[in-house]
């Protein structure tokens, strides 16, 4: 019991025992931010009710809302009165104020850019998806990509750039969330890159950056099947296979920021070769590089190298559709290995859901029967069912609207924790 050898030392000197969670750390955060959260994730609601979902005093909650509506962040609203109770004053609910702020959200993806903008109350105002050759690109290029579909979306708003309070951006990768650096992702060209303050300085902004399967989680936390359960997990399947963990109704993101990689975790000890530069990733069996690799080799299809990887995959999906033994075989391998991957998330997680998403889902033979019944052969059997699957292929803006839901975050962290004298500017 070495490791507990100082505990008489701590008792004689009174330093306490328990975790020491930081003051206003993100699981204490200030009342007026608890109050506005509550305000908005319910869209209308009652003070009285305010005051009971958060274990608050009514008198607090009403010296806090009335400071909300005069900063401009949440108003008054006249709620329908049930016709059972009579006549009298109608009832009085909170809203957030959505034109209090606007904010746009932008997924930089390998073949396509994808770009929404939300108001305060998460409102989609406007959206834009522009196409782009696929492959990486230096930074300015990114900057430049960036910069000119910002400008688009805001068109399509009719709304100056200056309007916004703040850009929230996704790209595939090893992204630190919290410093604002890609440090490898596959649509740069240079490594380590401080990409949110070379975004911010070019836009004139505030701009968050993150991986793009925790905007996926996001998208699902403040607008789909997530935004009742405290925890459930996000697997995407677009140009890589990606990876959202909601845990305690917050993403997690590992204690550098860079957890749950699930395309990344080794299915085959020395296997096919990984656009990361390792070997046996999973997203080396199942992503649409992964898929067309096979594809080439086993169809013999050397001679389509010019073809785009979308092109290959949609005719190797035809072939299997049409009985072709080694299209099917293709795909009922890279099942396998899917059902792999599923299974080792809920050992490890065991979440209330798990939500399969992205554009790759409509090759359904990726999450046929079959798969899903080697994926139950897999997870260790404790008598209890397995978590419930679903498929939720939103389309390109599911990404983007991630990406606004962590730029509002941003902005609402920044105006409810800075002193009041600023957060009423």
């Amino acid at each position: 019991m070495a490791g507990f050898g100082g505990a008489e030392t701590a008792k004689a000197g009174g330093l306490g025992c328990g975790p020491l969670i930081a003051p206003l750390s993100e699981s204490m955060r200030p009342l007026r931010q608890q109050v506005f959260e509550r305000v908005r994730a319910a869209g209308l609601i009652a003070r009285v009710q305010v005051a009971k979902d958060l274990g608050v005093s009514p008198a607090s909650v009403t010296t806090i809302t009335s400071e909300l509506i005069e900063a401009g962040l949440i108003e008054e609203v006249s709620a329908p009165r049930d016709p059972e109770l009579g006549r009298g004053r109608p009832a009085v609910a909170l809203g957030v104020r959505a034109q209090a702020h606007l904010v746009a959200g932008m997924k930089m993806s390998d073949r396509e850019h994808s770009a929404v903008i939300v108001d305060f109350a998460g409102n989609l105002l406007a959206n834009e998806v522009v196409p782009r050759r696929p492959g990486p690109m230096p930074v300015a290029e990114m900057l430049d990509a960036m910069e000119a579909l910002l400008n688009r979306v805001c068109e399509n708003a009719g709304i100056a750039r200056a309007a916004l309070s703040g850009v929230g951006v996704g790209l595939p990768g090893f992204v630190d969330q919290a410093e604002g650096v890609v440090l490898w992702s596959s649509t740069l060209t240079e490594r380590a890159v401080p990409l949110a303050l070379a975004a911010q300085e070019r836009l004139g902004l505030p701009v968050s950056i993150d991986n793009d399967a925790n905007l996926v989680a996001l998208a699902e936390l403040w607008f789909g099947a997530g935004r009742s359960l405290a925890d459930f997990a996000v697997v995407t399947f677009e140009h890589g296979v990606g990876m959202g963990f909601v845990m305690n109704h917050r993403i997690y993101r590992g204690a550098q920021r860079l957890g749950l990689e699930l395309g990344h975790t080794k299915v085959q000890l020395d296997g096919a070769l990984c656009r990361c530069g390792q070997r046996g990733c999973l997203e080396a069996y199942v992503a649409d590089y992964a898929l067309a690799r096979e594809a080439t080799t086993a169809l013999n299809w050397g001679h389509r190298d010019g073809q785009s990887i979308s092109v290959l995959l949609e005719s190797l999906y035809d072939h299997a559709q049409a009985g072709d033994a080694t299209a099917r075989s293709i795909f009922r391998r890279a099942g396998r290995y899917l059902a792999v991957g599923l299974a080792n998330v809920v050992n490890l997680f065991d979440p209330a859901l798990i939500i399969l998403s992205g554009e790759r889902l409509k090759f359904d033979y990726l999450y046929a029967a079959e798969t899903l019944a080697e994926m139950d052969n897999l997870v260790i059997n404790t008598g209890r069912p397995r978590p419930p699957i679903e498929i939720h292929a939103w389309g390109d803006l599911l990404w983007a609207h991630g990406a606004a839901a962590l730029a509002l975050s941003a902005v609402t962290e920044r105006i409810l924790t800075a002193p009041r004298e600023l957060a009423a500017q």
